[in-house]
């Protein structure tokens, strides 16, 4: 699996461009991050609240990585990350985060949260 996030607003997977935050499974699996969940309690989708994150721990996973977005505004609840207390956690801006998704991919099982804009 290789991810590619060449523009604020755009990220690749495997040769698919979306133009929206995604989620990406250890299975290889694509899906569009829930953000309502956490903007409909927080007011914004900057903050990743449990009841989202919950819906994304559907595969086993040793890795979390949230790209945090271009300028790095998402960010866990302390509340959320006691969710994955027991994996490894990194929240690094988008563009890093999927030079290290790509660097673990293949080795290890990693769940990824990307915000693609801000």
């Amino acid at each position: 699996m290789k991810l590619e996030y060449p523009s604020f607003g755009k990220i690749i997977v495997d040769g698919k461009t979306y133009e929206h935050d995604v989620v990406v499974y250890p299975s290889g699996r694509v899906e569009k991050r829930k953000k309502w969940l956490s903007k409909s309690k927080h007011g914004t989708s900057h903050k990743l609240d449990p009841d989202e994150l919950r819906e994304y721990l559907t595969e086993d996973f040793e890795v979390l990585i949230v790209g945090t977005g271009y300028y790095g505004y998402l960010s866990l609840l302390p509340e959320t990350r006691e969710l994955v207390r027991d994996k490894e956690v990194y929240e690094l801006p988008t563009g890093e985060a999927v030079e290290f998704f790509n660097e673990l991919s293949g080795k290890r099982k990693v769940l990824g949260i990307f915000h693609v804009t801000c």
